[in-house]
């Protein structure tokens, strides 16, 4: 499979040489290092999973194109901080043509990237590689009034690789798959557990030690657990406030896997297992909004479409509700509904939770094909945080505080899409008890 990858981005490269860092370890305080989370484009096309290596692809040196940079074997780091697989495994285990140790990369570099037309590498990222990068590449540029070659132009390797990752491959999706099916289930135990009393944290733990429990490497991003008026703070993670009688639970939780492959869901479910009239109301609403969306992911469809999908059927309702004031077409288009849904309605998902990809290109939106995975993720948010626009009613009082969102996790088929998550229930029957 990344051989497979390598082959792909090799062809794409041109004559162009490609140097890929690997992700550095991050200091978390003192001498303490944060998890070691490895860099998802270095990851995609090799598969190796230890820090600080460098990888280069080098289509114009054919006989030996994939050349890994690593950490020697060496027992006394090995003992301190585990197992290396060092240059024999980095050619053994993973495919590398050549590996040498990473102390050699700033003498070795110039070498491997000489006769390349053109040098791809992500700067502002890689502040250990990149001077080791510009100075084998202003070498080359001194040397061309002799030599008579030198690397054109220093460009980005990421539309290049992130096109191919916006593509999933079967392999993928299985990987994807699973982790939808660890974190479907932990959120359908969240809500077993969940009652007034518990403290967010509490039901943030249960979803977490699943998602350690079935093999996850862990989170795929800090967990939401948010009740009541939280759950309108978009990014709220303190999790640490009592859940009340009579509010709702919001939790958008996912799991990651060991080869870093992420589930995105959220569900918002009644504390006590009742909804009230205008959690109801609202509830379907946003369930209304997110089924029309997730159906209208198909090959074809744009992201952009997907989103409009869901905000038509959220500002209809809202105006039935009384929430909202006016013709519908005319609120959209002055963005009076903001202050009650001011986000996206999803983005891109794989090896990163908000994976790579363009959503547009110039005025073209990108169009959704095969392998592509989206998040759908509709809500309503009713608060205070920001002011009605002029022209839109008063809130009453007995809207706020409702936060509620619903997301699923949906990949493009060949004539439609699978919904990744459709284990998480979401009916609003099985969200009471």
């Amino acid at each position: 499979m990344f051989a497979d990858r390598r082959d792909r981005f090799l062809h794409r490269l041109g004559g162009a040489a490609a140097v890929i860092p690997a992700a550095p370890l991050v200091t978390h305080h003192a001498d303490v290092e944060h998890p070691f989370r490895q860099n998802s484009d270095f990851w995609y096309l090799t598969g190796f999973d230890e820090p600080g290596a460098v990888a280069l692809f080098l289509p114009h040196k054919p006989e030996n194109p994939f050349v890994l940079f690593v950490a020697p074997k060496e027992a006394s780091a090995e003992v301190w901080n585990g197992f290396r697989w060092g240059c024999e495994g980095a050619v053994e285990r993973f495919g590398a043509d050549l590996a040498h140790p990473i102390a050699e990369l700033a003498e070795l570099l110039p070498g491997y990237l000489d006769g390349a037309e053109g040098i791809a590498f992500r700067v502002g990222r890689h502040p250990a590689v990149e001077p080791l990068v510009l100075k084998a590449w202003g070498s080359q540029l001194d040397r061309a009034p002799r030599s008579g070659r030198a690397a054109l132009g220093l460009v980005a390797p990421c539309p290049l690789l992130h096109e191919l990752r916006l593509r999933k491959s079967p392999e993928e999706l299985a990987r994807m798959r699973e982790a939808a099916r660890i974190s479907a289930e932990a959120h359908e135990l969240a809500r077993q557990v969940a009652r007034p009393g518990l403290n967010e944290r509490q039901v943030q733990a249960v979803i977490e030690q699943h998602f350690l429990e079935q093999g996850a490497r862990g989170t795929a991003y800090g967990s939401i657990v948010a009740g009541g008026d939280n759950a309108c703070v978009l990014h709220y993670t303190s999790n640490n406030a009592p859940l009340q009688d009579g509010d709702l639970l919001l939790i958008d939780a996912g799991c990651s896997l060991n080869d870093y492959y992420n589930g995105d869901i959220t569900r918002t479910f009644p504390i006590n297992g009742r909804f009230s009239g205008e959690q109801r109301a609202l509830y379907e609403l946003v369930l209304a909004a997110q089924e029309a969306a997730v159906a209208a992911v198909a090959p074809g469809q744009t992201a952009e479409g997907v989103h409009d999908t869901a905000v038509r059927v959220l500002v209809a309702g809202l105006v039935d509700l009384g929430l909202l004031a006016g013709a519908v077409d005319g609120i959209i288009e002055q963005g009076a509904y903001r202050h009650l849904y001011m986000h996206r309605t999803g983005h891109w998902l794989g090896l990163d939770v908000h994976d790579v990809g363009a959503y547009r290109l110039g005025e073209h939106h990108v169009e959704l094909e095969e392998g592509m995975v989206l998040t759908v993720e509709p809500g309503l948010y009713v608060s205070d945080r920001l002011p009605v626009p002029e022209g839109q009613p008063a809130i009453e009082e007995r809207w706020k505080g409702i936060g509620i969102r619903i997301e699923d996790d949906v990949a493009v088929t060949d004539r439609g899409h699978e919904n990744l998550t459709a284990s998480a229930l979401k009916a609003p029957a099985a969200m009471e008890r």
